[in-house]
């Protein structure tokens, strides 16, 4: 896991092996200057220092002050950005595996836990490494170096520091094994947190038309005081490092003014050592405290690290072809297929598929909710793949083509019509990058949407906001229409892509689909059946399964599922 996390460093790792070699340089100055201040405070105590003397070692210990202050300071500029880039790269990854994987594996970690993954799990780590790079080579050098001079200094009173380091040791290993399965339940809280928060701000035109406020509060104060207990739970095992640590070295100070102090007063020692002594207890204290610090981001890092690998670990399930050609027709044929969500044979939710389409044709799909429809179509441009059998496009297996080139010749409106921020015209060109002017209003004419973008101030250079939300229902359906129709395709999907627009502007999207989109195939899925009564062939489906095919005609007098459909909207429109 930790090979596999830092090969993201890559063209930052300069940066990062600099980091520790310049803190060697900062450690051996605040090494040496207690050294320097000990010989001041002992020539004075003895009388053998005189104003030179006292000049001279003054300017050394300027000198080695600047020079430690210049080492710390490009050590922490180095680190930082070497951090910096390494959370870059791995957020860079990270983004760029999620773009690969399918709808499944999206559905397998969840939208909200990806976001927390590539946000709160990457800070952490992100943060965990800088001090890695800068903490974990300062502090152990500081603490070894500061040990060895203490012994140089005096070995009988060095041997306090064999007492107090194993019980910090100890104490450390034993919080660290119970605090890092806390801290990874954790961030599944957080991921709760983050799933409330996204779903609040996608649907709060809702959550105010329903007057559902308080509700949300709720929910958003639950999840957020699951995440202050969970995070509570954790830290609180790791809080006790700093007091323990404190408790160990404030004693050992304590035994070393004791036995120091009886030293000095029988002439086996002098104040000025004493006071250098101290000074590397201090400093064995700071490096401690440091370790400590780090020590609690790691129990973090950790359980972070393991939620980003397995993101980068994840194998997409639907895996790129090698025939990268154009299919050769907008032809479409289902083969004994059967498909499920959950991959499971015994739970499909669709079962021996067989349909044959004819480049150019135009096929409506009618059924009720939860027959299938949708599904059906999202096969197509493989956004999931069969558990059985097989679905062709231009006579080979889609399973062949690269997904790039079989999605750039299918062009899907979904049921959920998404729009970004940016203008009209920039979004437009989703479909086609390289489209010219004409071609744009030719595509917003077919899909009924030059009239009202042109009634704009602003025209085609009208600004959406995020979502699309300054347009209305219908307008955003006819603009994702012109989307898809810029590309070109040879397979276009409508999954109920009308169902905003009134009785009249269906019937002009469709006329003009007849004249324009003659050599492309057809998918219109509808739940009115005038959106679909025109088409070759309509497909009446239920529970997963083909009930009925034909035209409008033939299934009026053989499907009782499309007369039923048919006679309660013509009903409908009566009354």
């Amino acid at each position: 896991m930790i090979k596999k996390l830092l090969s993201y460093v890559r063209e930052y790792k300069w940066y990062a092996i600099l980091t520790p070699v310049v803190m060697i340089g900062e450690v051996v100055m605040e090494v040496l200057i207690p050294l320097v201040t000990a010989d001041i405070i002992s020539g004075l105590q003895k009388g053998t220092a005189d104003v030179e003397y006292i000049v001279k070692k003054g300017i050394l210990l300027v000198v080695m002050s600047v020079i430690s202050l210049v080492f710390g300071a490009l050590g922490g500029a180095l680190g930082s950005r070497a951090a910096m880039g390494f959370a870059k790269n791995l957020r860079g990854a990270l983004f760029d595996k999620v773009q690969d994987f399918s709808f499944g594996n999206v559905d397998h970690f969840s939208t909200s836990s990806l976001i927390t993954r590539l946000t709160t799990d990457v800070n952490h780590v992100q943060m965990s490494f800088m001090m890695l790079i800068r903490a974990a080579f300062r502090s152990p050098m500081m603490l070894i170096g500061a040990v060895i001079m203490a012994i140089k200094v005096n070995p009988r009173l060095a041997t306090v520091f064999l007492v107090a380091i194993p019980i910090l040791a100890v104490s450390f290993a034993l919080i660290s094994g119970n605090a890092h399965p806390r801290f990874k339940k954790m961030l599944k809280k957080y991921d709760g947190l983050n799933s409330a928060v996204q779903e609040n701000l996608i649907a709060i035109r809702i959550v105010k038309a329903f007057v559902r406020e308080k509700h949300e509060i709720e929910k958003f104060e639950l999840s957020a005081d699951e995440v202050r207990r969970a995070q509570m739970r954790a830290e609180k095992l790791v809080i006790l490092n700093m007091p323990i640590m404190q408790l160990v070295m404030h004693g050992t100070i304590i035994a070393v003014l004791y036995f120091g102090g009886k030293l000095i007063s029988v002439g086996e020692f002098d104040l000025g050592l004493l006071t250098g002594f101290l000074t590397y207890i201090g400093q064995i204290l700071t490096s401690l405290m440091m370790l400590s610090m780090l020590f609690m981001m790691m129990i973090i890092s950790v359980a972070a690290a393991k939620r980003i690998c397995e993101v980068l670990d994840e194998k997409p399930d639907i895996t790129d072809g090698t025939e990268d050609v154009v299919p050769a027709d907008g032809s479409v044929e289902f083969q004994n297929l059967s498909f499920s969500y959950h991959k499971d044979p015994d739970n499909c939710n669709l079962e021996n598929i067989d349909l044959a389409v004819k480049s150019g044709e135009t096929i409506g799909i009618i059924g009720g909710t939860g027959s299938g429809k949708t599904s059906l179509v999202q096969l197509i441009p493989r956004f999931y793949d069969p558990i059985e059998g097989k679905v062709l496009v231009g006579g080979k297996d889609v399973k062949e083509y690269k997904l790039s080139t079989l999605r750039d010749s299918v062009a899907m409106v979904l049921q959920k019509n998404v729009l970004f921020s940016g203008t009209i015209r920039e979004n437009l060109l989703w479909g086609n990058e390289n489209a010219t002017e004409e071609e744009i209003v030719e595509a917003c004419k077919n899909a009924d949407a030059h009239n009202f973008i042109s009634s704009f101030p602003d025209g085609y250079d009208t600004y959406l906001g995020q979502g699309g939300v300054n347009v209305s229902g219908g307008q955003k359906q006819r603009l994702c229409i012109a989307r898809a129709l810029l590309k070109k395709p040879k397979i276009i999907i409508l999954d109920d892509s009308t169902s905003a627009v009134d009785t009249a502007t269906d019937a002009r999207i469709r006329a003009a689909f007849r004249e324009k989109l003659q050599g492309t195939t057809t998918f219109i899925i509808a739940q009115r059946i005038s959106s679909v009564q025109d088409a070759d062939r309509i497909v009446v489906m239920d529970d997963g399964k083909i009930c009925d095919i034909g035209t409008h005609e033939e299934l009026l007098g053989s499907s009782e599922i499309y007369q039923e459909v048919y006679h309660s909207q013509q009903k409908g429109a009566m009354d």
